[in-house]
Formats: C-alpha cells, structure tokens, sequence
C-alpha cells in the first residue's frame, strides 16, 4: 500500500538503518570554484519521477570531498543515487544516471558526473545513530575487482585469492590469509548483438568488470584513503599525475624508484613480457627503461657460449652470468640515481641465490618485484623455441638449425636442473595466462597504486594475434573550414570515405565473425562507420577528440588572434598545454587506459574509428613512442593504420583509400 511519500522519497522514515555517503573527485581536473555536486535519493524500487523532492544538499569536507550531513532512513537493502553538479556552465538533463548501492557492507565505487570522476562511499547507519565501524564494515566477505585494489591504493599488503574456476574460496586462518594468492583470469569476451546499427555506450573509464576475486577485505589494514585530504600532493596532470600519485602511495620517499625483476626457464615469454609492460608503463608517462641481461653477457663474452656455460655446476660460468647480471644491475642502479623511476630487469633469475643477490644489491636503492613467467603447455614453449632459433644473436651464426635447436635444448636442461619456483619477497606469478584463456595470476605481499595497475594490466595480456585497425573519421565539415572540436556531420568526401572504409573492412575481416567497430560519441565517427555491416559498434567516450574547451568551434587563426598567449603556449608544448577548460594530451592519454586495456584484452579483430589527437596517443602505445612524440605523430585523414598484435610482436601496414582534396 502507498504510504502516501512524493515520488522517489525514502519510505518508512522510522526504519533503523540509515546511510552515509561520501563524495571524492578523482578527476585529474579541477571543478570550477563555484560548481559542487548534488545527489538525489531513492529507494531502490522507487523511480525519480520527481528527482527534486529526494534532492540532498552536500557538505565540502575537503578540497575534493563532500560528505551528507545527515543519514536517511531506508527500509531495504539496496538505495538508489542520482548525482549532478550544479553551478556556472553546468547544464543538467542527460547527464543523470542512476546508481544502486546495497547497503549490505561498506560499498566503494566509481561514478561519471558530466564527465569528472568520483569516488564514492557509502556507509550504513545503524539504529542508535552510530556509523558501522571500518573494520566490522570490512569483515563481511564481498567481491572486489582489480579495478577496486588500484583505487584503494592501499599501502599495505593486499591478501586476495579466487580460482581460476570462478569457485568460491573456503575461510582460512590469518596466518594462512597473510600467505601467496592465486588470481584466475577470465577467458572470456564480451557478447554482443549481431546487427548493424548496435551501439554500446561506453563512458570515459567504464571497461567491463574482468576479473572479479572472492577476497576477505578483513586484510586490508589501515585507513582506505579514500576520503584523506592530498593538499600536498604534487601538482601534475594526466599521465603525470599519475606517476605523481604512485610515487605518493608506492613507498616511502627513500625508496620510490621500482625494479620489476623477471623470473623464469628460457622459452617462457619473458622478454615478451618485459617488453609490453615497459611499453605500456612509458606511455603512461612513467620513466621506464628494460635491461636484458643477455645482451651484456653478449657483449662481455660474445655469442657463441655452449650449452655448458648455462650448467648449474660450472663455476666458472656461474660466475660469468652473475658478473654481467650485476653489470646490469648497476646501470639500472645509475640510470635510477639520474631520475629513471621503473627498471624492468630481464633475465632467468633461476635460483635463490640469484635473487638473494638482486635483493642485497637493491637494499636502499629500490623496491623489488618479482615477475615469473610459468609455462607448461609445449605447444607454445616449442613454438618460442623455434623464435628463439631463428630471432637470438646468440644463434645468427649458426646455419643448422637442429644443430641450433640440440644446444638450446641442452641449455634450457641446464636452467631446470637448478630452477627454483619464486617463494621470497614480493612477487607476481604468471601461469600459463599467454593464450589468455585461463590459467593463474599468484600476488604476495604486492601493494601500492603502481603495482595494481601492473597487475591489472598482467591480467589482461595475451599472445593471441589479431589485428588492430586505426582510422580517423572521414573528412567533416570542420575540417574544411579548419575548425576544432565540435560535432560536425561529414562533408561529401567524407561520405564517401565511409562507404571505401566498410568496403576495406569487408574483405579485410571477410572471414571473421567476432571482430567489432569502436567509435567515439560524436557523429562524424558514427557517421564514418554507418556503412559496414556484420559486426556490432561500440561507442567510448574516452575516443572523443581532445577537449578544446572554450577554443571549441574556433580556428587556429582565430586563436591566435584573440588568444596569443594560449596560442604560443600550445606551440611551445604541446604535449602538456591544456586548453582552458579543455584537456591536454596527457589527458588524453589517461582517459584512453581503459581502452589500452581492453585492446589487449580483445582476442578478436577490432576497428578503431576515432580522431587525430585520439589515434595519436593510440598509436603511440603501440609504437612505443616518446611521449613528447605524440602530438606530432602523422594520422592522416582517410588513412587506415593496421596493427598486427601477436607473440612477434607489433607490425605496421598502412592503407591509403582515398586522396585528400
């Protein structure tokens, strides 16, 4: 029966439980001075047929941080959340939506308020009025993705375990809980409706939740952070706002810099490793650097060592490697003291002793992490011997390949005769994750904000080739007045390069069946793709082109006149120079990582239908260029870029369909 409340109220004032709810901007931009956030409540099963009505006012408790001031009543176990901000140049409408928290525990989220990025806590009230305390909110078991472990940033050791079967997890003692976790990766992909004209929107940051792990957040010690004032954060933006902020909450100020030490028997895919995760951590504006111990053993003692020098009895040659590995060690150790934050240092690292030795020389020099990768499928482990054959210096001048083949063999014995599995430290383990179809990611004592991205990232990699295309739009009007910005439709040329696209796309994936197109929000993209058929479209708004803020619709011309001192800024850096009001490239950068990720998740064909600014910070990644490359990069207009992933590595193809006029 009605109890007679407006639409959208909470029912039964009287109910004894009630919630709190903080508010924290995690955005990298910063809201104008006379904008705040507004929430409207509900009950889960009531609509906002009068959003107005359930209208909560919220207090600033911080510079990015607002709190409700009161809790509110509700009678189950779930409430429902509109959230909005008001003030100058803030327009409501569809910016709404709606979020449904339970109540059940302490819930931790993330929220997309006219594209700025929150945090939000929601808290229950019991009857007395008194907030559940943290720890018996956080005792409840509940599901927690990686996502959340990065946005928690905890600085203490995170204890987490799943299978890789999706089961749930059986209670153990704290002892128990405080030892290595397993972390099964999710072999699937995303289902999608197979129809042209199918689009799913996809907003800045929003990647589908991959991996989920049954965890007791009972071990997460210490305050979450999420609600802590950083006044003395350093001041950054993008990408290196984010290295601002690992640095902040990696280690202590002594130790900051990073050494990811790879583990493993030949064969296993290290260097592969090494190489995407320095990839990906340079673009994200990390300063990274791979040190491959081979090559120093190369150039110290030449390329033509036997099978015998890798014996684990020889002494003479164990103290060969283990001179060239401490070479290595201290140019990392160099390079580091000159401002390098991430070494990635590559090799076996096959036994105790040899780690033990990483570790004493690393002591007050940097944090260690080590990666193993862990093979057991010989399909794969032959087919990375036979690259090893035909790719390693170390066999360019051997012309028999089964002579090649006999030795590497004999080496590779002489790893596993000695090989000692990673029990020490912290560490990241890898097993059988290279086709991406299952397998187990191990995490011990790994904590901090950097880590969980690397982890994340380790999560969502894989060897299986497929390719990747890249285009801009078809010529919009814009582009012929020479405009930025905007929503412009197509021009006559660019309807024309809609239709050469989709037939490129047809007899370039004619045989697929699971590729899909991905898009931004704005029309001339949408427009670009409207022609090809058979696979479903899936629109992100982390592809929208570079905000251009109040420089929107203008010219550069008009810029220069009306804004000289913005347009010189723009050309003196135009990796950093940020647009008033608008986004830099660093900005960019940071709001495609979703995207970088789901890529590297995909096992499936995709096209990328996107803009210049976009498409050269995508590109990037995948080229592994300089930073300060990217706002250079040439993407031409009616230009498809085709990116070849796979265990090789990253091949290029480009194909110009259409002339420029």
């Amino acid at each position: 029966m009605d109890d007679g409340a407006s639409p959208g109220a909470l029912r039964n004032p009287s109910a004894g439980a009630g919630i709190v709810l903080k508010l924290r901007k995690i955005d990298h931009r910063e809201l104008p001075s006379d904008v705040s956030p507004r929430v409207y409540v509900a009950a889960a099963d009531r609509s906002f047929q009068n959003a107005c009505s359930s209208q909560m006012d919220l207090e600033r408790i911080g510079s990015d941080t607002w709190e409700l001031t009161k809790a509110f009543p509700v009678d189950s176990g779930k409430v429902r959340f509109r959230f909005s901000l008001d003030g100058t140049g803030i327009s409501n409408g569809d910016e709404f939506g709606d979020h449904i928290f339970s109540l059940d525990d302490r819930e931790i989220s993330e929220v997309f308020i006219h594209s700025f990025k929150f945090a939000v806590t929601i808290s229950k009230q019991e009857e007395n009025g008194v907030l559940v305390s943290k720890e018996n909110a956080l005792a409840r078991p509940r599901s927690v993705s990686i996502k959340d472990l990065v946005l928690l940033g905890s600085e203490d050791p995170l204890a987490v375990e799943s299978t890789v079967s999706g089961m749930g997890t059986t209670p153990k003692s704290p002892e128990a809980r405080m030892s290595s976790r397993s972390i099964g990766t999710d072999p699937s992909t995303p289902r999608y409706e197979d129809h042209q004209g199918l689009f799913v929107n996809r907003s800045v940051g929003n990647s589908p939740k991959l991996l989920r792990i049954s965890s007791d957040i009972s071990m997460l010690d210490g305050d979450l952070g999420l609600n802590d004032k950083r006044e003395d954060m350093p001041e950054a933006t993008g990408a290196v706002a984010a290295a601002a902020v690992s640095e902040r909450m990696l280690l202590p100020k002594e130790r900051r810099q990073l050494a990811i030490v790879l583990v493993g028997l030949p064969a296993r895919g290290k260097t592969f490793t090494a190489v995407k995760l320095t990839r990906y951590l340079r673009w994200l504006g990390h300063d990274t650097k791979h040190f491959n111990v081979g090559k120093y053993r190369r150039l110290k003692h030449g390329c033509t060592q036997a099978a015998d020098f890798f014996r684990g009895d020889n002494q003479e040659g164990v103290d060969a490697r283990n001179e060239v590995a401490i070479l290595a060690m201290e140019d990392m150790f160099s390079w580091m003291d000159a401002g390098g934050q991430i070494g990635v240092f590559d090799a076996t690292n096959s036994t105790k002793e040899r780690r033990n030795l990483i570790l004493k020389l690393a002591e007050d020099k940097c944090k260690v992490i080590f990666l193993e990768t862990i093979c057991k499928d010989q399909s794969i482990i032959d087919r990375n011997i036979n690259l090893k054959i035909q790719q390693s210096p170390d066999y360019a001048d051997q012309t028999d390949y089964n002579v090649a083949l006999k030795d590497f063999k004999a080496r590779r014995e002489n790893y596993e005769k000695v090989y000692e599995t990673v029990d020490e430290g912290s560490y990241i383990k890898m097993i059988d994750t290279v086709t991406g179809q299952g397998g187990q990611i191990q995490i011990n004592a790994i904590s901090g904000y950097l880590p969980g991205r690397i982890v994340f990232f380790l999560v969502n990699t894989h060897i299986t080739p497929r390719p990747i295309f890249l285009t801009r739009h078809g010529e919009s009007m814009y582009n012929l007045t020479g405009q930025i910005g905007g929503d412009p439709p197509l021009s006559d040329a660019g309807e024309q390069y809609a239709i050469q696209l989709a037939s490129f796309i047809g007899k370039q994936l004619k045989s697929e069946v699971t590729a899909s197109i991905w898009t931004s929000t704005l029309q001339r993209t949408s427009l670009t793709a409207h022609h090809i058929v058979r696979f479903p479209k899936v629109q992100w708004r982390a592809l929208d082109e570079i905000n251009a803020g109040i420089c929107d619709g203008m010219t550069y011309e008009e810029i220069g006149k009306k804004m000289p001192d913005e347009y010189l800024a723009r050309k003196l850096d135009k990796l950093r120079y940020r647009y008033p009001r608008g986004e830099s490239y660093l900005d960019v950068i940071q709001r495609l990582e979703p995207v970088i990720i789901e890529l590297e998740r995909q096992r499936a064909p995709v096209v990328v239908i996107a803009h210049q600014a976009v498409l050269r910070s995508l590109y990037a990644y995948f080229a592994d260029k300089p930073l300060k490359e990217i706002p250079h990069i040439e993407v031409p207009l009616h230009t498809v870029i085709e990116i070849q992933m796979g265990v090789t590595g990253i091949q290029e193809k480009r194909y110009k369909l259409m002339e420029d006029n």
